[in-house]
């Protein structure tokens, strides 16, 4: 009987290795993406229900017609604002104060946290080609067969 091989080695072989600046690159490229998914606005803000929405159960006492009452809670979603708009409104409200993009924190003291790029639990392992995180096999499994080398420099 002829030895058996791991699936995980024969594939290893054939993946290319990421040096640092690839690593960093490809990690900026990634930032970006998820940057510009988070820009647009919501397209479905301005969605209203149907006017004419049949009635199946027909009551002759009550012929008149009422006329509705919007709440305070329409106009809330009605005219909400979204992000961008609110770091703008920030800005201009009041300058001298710290605010969204004028604050800042010291150095910590304490060591960098890593984080399972596929579940967001802390993690202790590193992807060898691509150096993403993950914190179990099946996240390195999801992180093989979805993620890995996606946005390649």
């Amino acid at each position: 009987m002829a030895g058996r091989e791991s699936g995980r080695i024969k594939d290893s072989i054939q993946k290319r290795i990421l040096d640092d600046d690839s690593r960093k690159r490809r990690q900026k490229k990634a930032l970006d993406a998820l940057e510009q998914d988070n820009f647009h606005e919501d397209p479905h803000a301005d969605l209203v229900m149907s006017k004419k929405v049949p009635k199946f159960q027909e009551d002759n006492k009550n012929s008149t017609r009422k006329r509705k009452t919007r709440s305070a809670e329409y106009f809330k979603l009605r005219f909400r604002k979204n992000f961008i708009q609110l770091v703008e409104e920030d800005l201009n409200y009041n300058s001298s104060s710290p605010n969204y993009t004028t604050a800042q924190v010291p150095q910590s003291c304490y060591p960098e946290r890593h984080f399972c790029t596929v579940c967001g639990f802390p993690s202790t392992y590193t992807c060898i080609p691509c150096g993403a995180r993950y914190c179990s096999v099946k996240c390195l499994g999801t992180h093989l067969d979805t993620r890995c080398l996606k946005w390649t420099a």
